[in-house]
């Protein structure tokens, strides 16, 4: 029964994987053609394509997880809607995904940090055990290493102990030597319950998630990249302890776990049976060496992101951070200003007046989006690009993978009029479901203004970007002028919304720019 449990899929799992271009080694130079022709090495799977082998064999036979709530299409779709409420079942035409082992596995991959969610006794702690044992580490290895937040649990429980030899005989601090705990040195880093810890613990947590350090007694201990698997309860990571603001800020993803489907109670009572767990019985097929993670991290990062497409990214954080009466100063109008200065937000964007706060997206949030979010956003859809076998980042790469990453970096303001429109309530609790929909909005806006094909502040950064070398003085006023022309323009408009606030500064930008480079031709002529 064990060996049918540890049948690994056959390749290739997804039959449109293209060919990678094979990336440049100096090592090549040195190799003569019976290195070119190891049978292994030319037998040896694409990273890949190894990855999307360990999700199904994670799907099929570890956790239990029937769901593609991470949906790809490449035709006609088949819907049906059931209930008074109008549950729509969608039917996806291409290969999809549970995001309860997808993100979990996409996280090892880019080395991230994952909060998985949900109810006690949904695997939440198995799979990322599961995940440790992909990574190359033994179960016994991985069982001691998990780090299980309780109300008891000091810096000294989750980092190391002084030596008492050290102590007794040290003249300085310098001479301390810890023992140090041994779970800092993997790659693979897991914290169960991670809202039991204290908060003087957690800010010890946060150095090492945030700056891969642990320091006690003045000796610091350098950690490895790694990836994280953080466990809570409750959605709101609330516990016995308050979660420090800056830790949740370090949370990469956020992924729920989904509930477990009745109709494969058999598949439970097979193991009961046959008596094992899948911890236990993972294929050596689809682990993956320390090395092979390094490289994969590497091809994740390599995958394309098309300008278009990022453009209709940058149209969609631009929603949120502004706020009209926030400040004087055209830089300070933000909602950061707003709770820096401890103001109520939802009476000062209750007060603006004429502008439609139902089509406003950024009423539907208390904040905007930090650099780390945005980053780790890039990394996410990259990685998504990579699962499927693809070089270039697509569109539902995007669309599936934002609402995962910006599970918690994006505060819902649920008293915005949005939430009141008819079937919208719903958003204000399935937060997956309100981060998506958020985002069709703002491409559904992004097209509406024809910014695919008419972008006069894109069209102005292409050119500032090819250099201001060289440029002569009238060229330069010549663009001067053009920048105040739009500027003017655009201020015979009412209302200003926040996708507008991060072009007029990037017009505000381009001009002090190109001032400066005028007031250095004169002076240097």
């Amino acid at each position: 029964m064990a060996d049918t449990f540890r049948k690994v899929p056959e390749a290739p799992t997804n039959p449109h994987t293209v060919g990678r271009p094979k990336s440049f080694d100096v090592a090549d130079l040195y190799d003569g053609p019976l290195a070119k022709a190891d049978p292994s090495a030319a037998g040896s799977l694409p990273l890949d394509e190894k990855l999307r082998q360990a999700y199904f064999w994670i799907v099929n036979n570890a956790i239990i997880s029937p769901y593609y709530d991470i949906e790809y299409n490449a035709g006609a779709v088949q819907s049906f809607t059931f209930g008074d409420e109008k549950c729509t079942v969608t039917l996806p035409s291409d290969q999809s995904y549970s995001s309860y082992v997808l993100l979990p596995l996409l996280n090892l991959a880019a080395r991230r940090r994952c909060l998985l969610v949900g109810g006690p006794g949904r695997g939440k702690t198995a799979i990322a055990m599961l995940l440790a044992v992909l990574a190359g580490y033994p179960l016994r290895e991985i069982k001691r290493a998990i780090q299980h937040g309780q109300p008891q649990m000091t810096i000294s429980d989750l980092l190391g102990n002084p030596l008492p030899s050290a102590l007794v005989s040290a003249k300085s601090s310098e001479d301390i030597k810890i023992s140090w705990r041994k779970w800092l040195a993997m790659r693979v880093k897991i914290v169960d319950e991670y809202n039991r810890i204290p908060t003087r613990t957690q800010s010890a947590l946060l150095t090492v998630m945030a700056d891969n350090y642990a320091e006690v007694l003045d000796q610091v201990f350098e950690c490895p990249e790694s990836s994280w698997y953080l466990t809570a309860n409750d959605d709101a990571g609330e516990g016995t302890y308050q979660v420090i603001e800056a830790l949740r800020d370090r949370i990469d993803v956020v992924v729920k776990a989904l509930h477990f489907n009745t109709r494969f109670l058999g598949s439970l009572l097979q193991r009961i049976e046959a008596g094992f767990k899948p911890e236990e019985i993972v294929p050596g097929e689809i682990t993956f060496t320390e090395s092979e993670v390094d490289r994969m991290n590497r091809e994740i990062l390599d995958v394309k992101l098309v300008p278009g497409l990022r453009r209709r990214i940058e149209f969609f954080a631009s929603h949120f951070e502004f706020c009209e009466q926030g400040g004087h100063q055209i830089e300070y109008r933000t909602k950061d200003t707003v709770k820096l200065a401890g103001v109520d937000l939802q009476l000062l964007m209750g007060a603006a007046s004429g502008k439609d706060r139902v089509r406003d997206l950024g009423t539907q949030t208390r904040n905007g989006l930090s650099v780390r979010a945005l980053m780790t956003s890039l990394v996410f859809v990259k990685a998504m690009a990579f699962f499927r076998g693809v070089r270039t980042v697509g569109f539902e790469d995007v669309r599936q993978m934002l609402p995962f990453v910006l599970h918690d970096k994006l505060a819902q303001n649920p008293d915005s009029p949005w939430f009141d429109e008819p079937g919208n309530a719903v958003f204000r609790i399935d937060r997956i479901g309100w981060l998506r929909r958020l985002f069709d909005l703002s491409c559904a806006e992004f097209d509406r203004l024809g910014r695919e094909t008419e972008d006069p502040v894109a069209a102005l950064e292409a050119e500032f970007e090819k250099g201001l070398e060289g440029l002569p003085e009238p060229q330069v006023r010549a663009r001067l002028v053009r920048i105040e022309r739009l500027l003017g323009e655009w201020s015979k408009g009412r209302k200003l919304y926040g996708h507008m606030f991060d072009d007029l500064l990037k017009l505000k930008y381009l001009h002090q720019r190109y001032t400066n480079y005028l007031k250095w031709l004169q002076w240097k002529t």
